[in-house]
């Protein structure tokens, strides 16, 4: 089974080889993702005197990188407020232009490879449609009265909204496997079907064979967990997506997007949407369960509610009842202080914990990674996410009771929200 409308598009790619057996490398990189690719990417073109191999369990694309909303977006998991509290004002900021930056620069590198990913920088709308979601939105940089938000975003019951520029829609599957190609151009060896089974210091062990590497990364976002001594790294929580039939010029007049501006509201539990260059919408959101364990699974994909969910909040946005043309979903990491982070320690070098905003995100932790493993100091590797740790999560079955607590209590907060209850 196809795991995404992206990847349904792309139709079969013959696959590339595993792991020989042994082999030795500079560079060892656990994940063919957009963490491991870009920094492939970026290392191979800076140092290229290293040698690099890319360790992929499945395919280039297999995981989030081949199944996400497509946002290449300057948002962070943790708000600039909270950052400037354990960071300062300076190091805040700097975070958060730096993510803007790679908004930019997904699309610089990507043209520069020849990479049609349908890139289109229109920046993002979440809408204000309740009372309690103006409150929160009306203070917010960016805000717009409900006759401006509307002509962007042609939504129902809009009260306002949050324009922010930082944001470009895209194909996240073209992009993925585009800079596969680019980086074997590049020179880097890729191998697929080889599923790594624990690293260390100098050491990656797989099915195939074992690498040795001077630097070895991990790259593996939410499928880390699976990786031996990693089980309470990042919890793998799902997040699901629905895409309609192409709708029509009378729909999309209604409904605008006119520059694929990516849309939200500012409900509590996170939906994520886009107008596709062959003009559908590409919808998702957060809310199916957390598996204890963190098991991560083919079937958890699909969860009919959560589809039935997503399909009945895009007919209250618009209006609609398009009809649903492919549901998908997978895994995205999440650490237990929400805190993305990229490092380097004793050869071991990681970066991840993107918490749904990996696509900008990862391009710069791949730029960054690559100045650590040449040993640059930069602008980058002075970022308040570097070197961060984020502390285990809890054993279980706290964390399975803990994650899905939080799922519920979200999902109560938006009901009340949307019907709140009667003055007395």
């Amino acid at each position: 089974m196809i795991p995404s409308f992206w990847l349904s598009t792309l139709g079969p790619v013959p696959p590339r080889a595993p792991l020989p057996g042994d082999r030795s490398y500079d560079v060892a990189i656990a994940g063919g993702g957009y963490t491991g690719l870009w920094t492939a990417y970026y290392l191979a073109r800076n140092a290229p005197h290293l040698s690099i191999v890319v360790l992929e369990a499945e395919y280039c694309g297999f995981g989030a990188s081949g199944r996400n909303g497509g946002w290449a977006s300057g948002l962070f998991p943790v708000d600039e407020e909270k950052l400037a509290r354990r960071y300062g004002a300076v190091q805040a900021a700097a975070m958060h232009a730096a993510l803007a930056g790679a908004v930019d620069e997904v699309g610089r590198a990507a043209a520069a490879e020849g990479i049609d990913c349908h890139y289109a920088k229109g920046g993002t709308i979440s809408l204000a449609r309740s009372p309690a979601q103006f409150r929160r939105a009306r203070n917010s940089p960016g805000f717009l009265p409900a006759a401006e938000a509307k002509a962007i975003c042609g939504a129902t019951d809009v009260l306002g909204g949050v324009y922010r520029p930082d944001c470009a829609a895209l194909h996240p599957a073209r992009l993925v496997r585009g800079l596969a190609d680019a980086v074997e151009r590049h020179g880097v060896t890729i191998h697929e079907g080889t599923r790594v089974r624990s690293l260390d210091h100098g050491t990656v062990v797989t099915a195939h064979g074992t690498v040795t590497a001077g630097t070895v990364v991990r790259a593996l976002e939410g499928y880390t967990a699976q990786l031996a001594g990693h089980r309470r790294a990042l919890a793998p929580v799902y997040s699901l997506m629905i895409a309609t039939e192409p709708l029509g010029a009378a729909d999309w007049e209604r409904i605008g997007l006119g520059r694929r501006e990516t849309f939200t509201d500012e409900r509590h539990m996170i939906i994520y949407g886009q107008r596709t260059a062959d003009d559908r919408l590409a919808f998702g959101g957060r809310g199916a369960p957390y598996h204890f364990g963190s098991r991560v699974q083919p079937s958890y994909d699909q969860v009919p509610e959560v589809f039935d969910s997503l399909r009945e909040t895009l007919t209250d946005m618009f209006g609609i009842r398009p009809g649903i043309a492919y549901r998908w979903g997978g895994p995205l990491g999440i650490p237990r202080d929400w805190m993305p982070s990229v490092g380097l320690e004793d050869g071991v070098a990681w970066a991840g914990g993107y918490v749904g905003d990996g696509v900008a995100a990862a391009n710069l932790a791949g730029r960054t990674l690559a100045d650590l493993i040449a040993g640059e100091q930069t602008e980058r590797t002075r970022l308040p996410w570097v070197g961060h740790r984020s502390r285990q999560w809890e054993p279980e079955p706290i964390r399975w009771l803990g994650i899905n607590a939080a799922l519920r209590a979200t999902t109560l907060r938006d009901a009340l929200e949307k019907h709140p209850a009667p003055a007395r």
